[in-house]
């Protein structure tokens, strides 16, 4: 006989929704759990653990875009400075993961090849069907592992799709964070030096 667990009527780590962006609200956990093929045990096992990371398929209530942390930062600075603003946004070892509609994984690729624009685009991953993604825990710990730079706070999140990600990927490939060269300064090879 198997029996199910009955699901909670209010998790643990529950914040209002003027909670840190760092936090998962409630109905934003509930989102990120539906990409699982068994939400409610995905559920009650990250409740019982509110602070470790977890690891969910991607393809059908999400994909990810991960870019070089420098680089997706300015992404997002153009998504909201620009444009409608952002999903859920995540970083880890030196990347950002901006969740996006699903299908973008399959898109933003074929976009950037034929866009001469976008030579300036670092190399990047796209995160779809068949792949899954490690995901920040529901609440901040002390670790150093990821973390919530825009956590999910809503049942049904607003994502960006291929399109969007695909003008900010084209906004941020002009900003560069170093100065214009000195056209008439003296370059010397100290290489050979010793």
């Amino acid at each position: 006989m198997t029996t199910h667990a009955p699901t909670p009527a209010a998790p643990r780590y529950s914040h209002s929704q003027s909670s840190p962006l760092d936090h998962v609200t409630s109905p934003g956990a509930a989102w990120l759990v539906s990409a699982s093929s068994y939400p409610r045990s995905t559920l009650s096992a990250w409740e019982a653990r509110p602070t470790a990371p977890a690891v969910l398929p991607c393809g059908t209530v999400f994909d990810v875009v991960n870019v070089p942390a420098v680089f997706g930062r300015r992404m997002l600075d153009a998504l909201w400075a620009e444009g409608p603003g952002s999903g859920p946004v995540a970083v880890q070892q030196g990347r950002m993961l901006l969740f996006a509609s699903p299908g973008t994984a399959q898109r933003l690729p074929a976009l950037l090849e034929w866009e001469p624009r976008a030579d300036d685009v670092p190399p990047f991953l796209c995160h779809g069907t068949g792949d899954a993604v490690t995901v920040p825990a529901l609440a901040p710990g002390a670790g150093k592992g990821p973390r919530w730079v825009v956590a999910p706070d809503v049942r049904h999140p607003w994502l960006p799709g291929a399109e969007v990600l695909f003008w900010a990927c084209v906004r941020a490939s002009r900003l560069s964070i170093f100065p214009p060269a000195d056209q008439g300064a003296n370059v010397y090879d100290v290489s050979r030096r010793r």
